[in-house]
């Protein structure tokens, strides 16, 4: 194994409304969509939502119901104000606000916001 991540899936019961929201909030375009797992154009790392059901003949693992805030996405923007104008326009667009924009102590200015499923996830910008 090389120590390097190839793909990241989310596991959903709610595929539409993820798909919908990643595409259409987030503006990841669909690159491949088979109806229960769903791909998105991304660079680098690949990127995809998957119905949790798709997996149960695997392992039982995928039966159990997910609990806490077990990952995170981070999302750049190009400059601290470029996050407080994607937060606002994220909210709009249909994204759960979890935190207003704030300059963190690590020279960083976050926001964060939550898919349909729940997930949190941060957009940011280095402070200079």
């Amino acid at each position: 194994m090389k120590p390097e991540i190839s793909l990241i899936t989310i596991w959903t019961d709610k595929i539409e409304q993820m798909k919908s929201f990643y595409n259409q909030v987030l503006g990841f375009e669909v690159e491949n969509d088979l109806g229960n797992y769903v791909e998105f154009k991304n660079n680098g790392v690949r990127f995809a939502i998957c119905l949790r059901n798709v997996m149960y003949g695997y392992s039982n693992e995928y039966n159990k119901k997910a609990a806490g805030q077990s990952f995170e996405l981070a999302f750049p923007c190009k400059n601290p104000n470029d996050v407080d104008k994607s937060f606002n326009k994220l909210i709009e667009m249909g994204a759960t606000p979890v935190h207003e924009p704030q300059d963190m102590p690590w020279n960083q200015r976050t926001a964060l916001f939550a898919d349909p499923d729940g997930n949190i996830h941060e957009i940011f910008a280095e402070i200079i």
